[in-house]
């Protein structure tokens, strides 16, 4: 015959919480090592802002390089301008100072039995100086021409003239006086170019 034995009531509880814990712990385990690393996660956000800082960086000193090349472009524009309306301006003025040279040169040979005339003579000297000083304070210089080598951008040969005292090419006389404004040429130099004489 067989004997049945019979569980106390208290032990199959206890049985059944034994495994509920043993199940509470394994998922509580499990959960442990699926949930990310809270400091690898801030690391990789670290990480993450700083490229994104950098290319921030990047763009940033990008746009200052352009705006300052900008900046001197305009600048750059701005004053070839004012240089340009300035010389359009002054262009007009050389006239009169040619003309107070032919004048100075016509009266250099008055009688001093004519005060008029000297008068005259030291009243256009007074104007030329003047207006020379005046012209010479912005920068305006004439350009030194006569027994210089001919330079094509300072000069302008009107006329060759054979010469055995002077290099071929040299600037025998100067027919036109020329002028600088600011180390730019404001008016070429009109010039006669002396050539080899020619053998009979």
């Amino acid at each position: 015959m067989t004997t049945k034995t019979q569980q106390h009531p208290s032990d199959s509880k206890d049985a059944v919480t034994e495994e509920k814990t043993a199940v509470a712990e394994n998922n509580s385990s499990e959960a442990a090592t699926d949930a990310p690393d809270p400091m690898l996660q801030l690391q990789a956000e670290l990480a993450a802002a700083k490229v994104e800082s950098e290319q921030w960086r990047d763009r940033f000193l990008r746009k200052a390089a352009e705006f300052d090349n900008f900046r001197k472009r305009t600048e750059k524009e701005r004053s070839e301008s004012v240089l340009l309306a300035n010389s359009s301006v002054l262009t007009e003025f050389l006239p009169i100072l040619d003309a107070c040279e032919r004048a100075l040169d016509s009266l250099s040979h008055a009688s001093e039995s004519q005060p008029e005339i000297e008068q005259y003579r030291n009243g256009v000297q007074l104007l030329y100086k003047q207006l020379r000083d005046t012209l010479a304070r912005i920068g305006v210089v004439p350009i030194d021409a006569e027994g210089r080598k001919f330079d094509p951008h300072l000069h302008e040969a009107l006329m060759r003239e054979s010469s055995s005292e002077h290099e071929e090419n040299v600037v025998i006389r100067e027919l036109r006086r020329g002028y600088l404004f600011k180390d730019r040429l404001l008016r070429p130099a009109q010039v006669a170019v002396a050539i080899p004489p020619q053998e009979d």
